[in-house]
């Protein structure tokens, strides 16, 4: 198996795992005996993603996000093959939870939450929701560059990534649902056929990830590190 192939599929692993559950999550908030909400939904998703991060760091660089994988490419971190390589991955274990979400859980609950994509609030307009979610894929991956990529860095895994998505999907998860994420916000939507702004996904956090990048590379990292 190639190199970049088995980075790819732990990738894809990783992703797929992150959004099963995140998708898990918001389909069985409503269901008797769950009632957990916004709090419940944002630690399923944070928990995820630190898990699956710290799982696949030594294999891939625990990316599982397009707009990450982005962000390290305008930062020179890796190169356009990879990048590449690793977004169909993302897409496709996206895609891949998102159809074991459909298929395992009740249907009433999938049919009710459009199977976990996230959507706007009716308060929403578009520009305000590209801006919110481009400032929360900043935080996002500001923190894998402050923690991952600075190697003067404390070690601590995915942990404190999966921290900056806790608070991101309390800030915005009742505006945008706060998915930071193109790939969270695709596989979802391609299997519930669920397409309403769905622009928003991939600008606002494409946008984010690529200033993040920019900053931390060119300002903010140590000159040895650039």
């Amino acid at each position: 198996m190639t190199s970049l192939l088995r980075r790819s599929l732990a990738e894809a692993v990783g992703t797929f795992a992150f959004v099963f559950i995140g998708c898990a999550v918001v389909v069985m908030k409503g269901a008797p005996g769950a009632g957990y909400g916004l709090l419940g939904v944002a630690w399923g998703h944070a928990i995820a993603l630190s898990i699956m991060v710290t799982a696949t760091m030594a294999i891939s660089g625990g990316h599982l996000n397009p707009a990450v994988t982005v962000g390290l490419l305008v930062g020179r971190r890796i190169n356009g093959q990879t990048a590449a390589g690793y977004i169909v991955a993302q897409l496709v274990g996206a895609v891949i939870a998102a159809l074991c979400v459909k298929h395992l859980f009740p249907i009433g609950s999938v049919r009710a939450t459009s199977l976990g994509t996230p959507a706007l609030a009716g308060n929403v307009q578009l520009s305000q929701a590209i801006g919110i979610e481009a400032v929360l894929t900043f935080f996002l991956v500001s923190m894998v560059y402050g923690t991952c990529v600075n190697s003067e860095s404390p070690k601590v895994g995915g942990f404190a990534i999966g921290l900056v998505l806790l608070c991101d999907i309390l800030i915005g998860g009742p505006l945008t649902g706060a998915a930071a994420n193109p790939a969270r916000a695709f596989g979802p939507a391609l299997v519930s056929g669920q397409w309403v702004a769905h622009s928003v996904y991939w600008i606002g956090p494409l946008l984010g990830g690529i200033v993040a990048g920019l900053i931390w590379e060119y300002v903010l990292l140590p000159k040895r590190e650039r």
